[in-house]
């Protein structure tokens, strides 16, 4: 084995769909920050460069997971970090759909049209970034991996997105939870009572806009279980931003951020309005220094407090 394979480990990613396994290599010391399980439900993925205002995207449909690393710079770039992730596919029988990196997606406007998990899981350079689409399969059979390589502050970041057929309850209808699913949603309540707040990650906000995107929210679906467990139970929605602009003009973005996901809490999941607070205080309240880029990303947030 020579030295750059060596220098690589092998992370066992299971994808559904063919009930196979796929050894993507991974660097040595990568530290998973973050796995998400959304069974049933909907990604819409880039399958092209921005074109003017829009980035043509694929919606999918299906058992969705996402996994996330954090990985030591080595000052590798991200073609060095996307070429064996993308050779492993391909010996896999995986067909690439589309890649890009960049500037040649389309930069900024493209890169907020992919579905990256939230800091501090992930981190998004810019200008340094790669992304591929993937597909394996025809039909209704189909599968769809996305991926995804950042450095940003020193290190690297890799998202892996796989899109496999929906699960199935015993008796066949679509959309049972998964177990792991169904343990995420109810860990929400634990972190509420104890630490009395909990982030919302995977809140899909364009830069500088209050217009909540379409989802998938798994979050705001586990605080909504979560209110429904517990009738008697009633939050603030806090909105938070960097320091980038003006005090009032960040307490306006930050509270009608809140006010947005209130609203689709209260329209999409049945959730009382009474039991529900929007509240915005601008950079008042950073959980991180507002100088680095991954600082910033992690300042703009929006949290949901426990008021009772």
């Amino acid at each position: 084995m020579g030295r750059g394979r060596a220098a690589w480990l092998a992370a066992l990613l299971v994808l559904a769909g063919p009930g196979q396994a796929l050894d993507l290599p991974l660097p040595e010391g990568a530290e998973q920050t973050a796995k998400v399980v959304r069974p049933a439900d909907t990604v819409h993925l880039p399958q092209g460069g921005l074109e003017g205002d829009t980035v043509p995207r694929l919606r999918l449909d299906g058992t969705i997971t996402s996994r996330a690393w954090r990985v030591r710079d080595l000052a590798q770039g991200t073609l060095a970090r996307m070429a064996p992730l993308r050779a492993a596919l391909e010996q896999e029988g995986w067909q690439v759909v589309f890649a890009c990196a960049a500037e040649g997606c389309g930069g900024f406007g493209f890169r907020f049209a992919v579905p990256v998990l939230p800091a501090p899981a992930m981190f998004v350079n810019l200008f340094d970034y790669r992304y591929l689409l993937a597909r394996r399969g025809a039909g209704e059979g189909a599968e769809h991996v996305m991926l995804f390589v950042s450095r940003a502050g020193g290190r690297g970041y890799v998202q892996i997105t796989h899109v496999g057929v929906a699960e199935t309850a015993e008796d066949g209808r679509p959309g049972a939870r998964a177990p792991e699913a169904a343990s995420a949603a109810g860990s929400l309540g634990p972190v509420l009572r104890e630490a009395g707040r909990f982030v919302l990650r995977g809140l899909d906000f364009a830069s500088g806009e209050a217009v909540l995107g379409p989802g998938p929210h798994a979050d705001l679906a586990a605080l909504a279980a979560f209110l429904s467990a517990e009738p008697e139970a009633r939050i603030a929605l806090v909105g938070h931003t960097d320091n980038v602009g003006a005090l009032d003009a960040n307490i306006a973005l930050s509270q009608a951020r809140a006010e947005a996901v209130r609203d689709r809490l209260i329209a999409d999941h049945g959730v009382e309005g009474a039991r529900v607070e929007a509240r915005g205080v601008g950079y008042l309240a950073p959980v991180a220094a507002n100088d680095t880029q991954e600082g910033r990303e992690t300042n703009r947030r929006v949290e949901a407090v426990l008021l009772q």
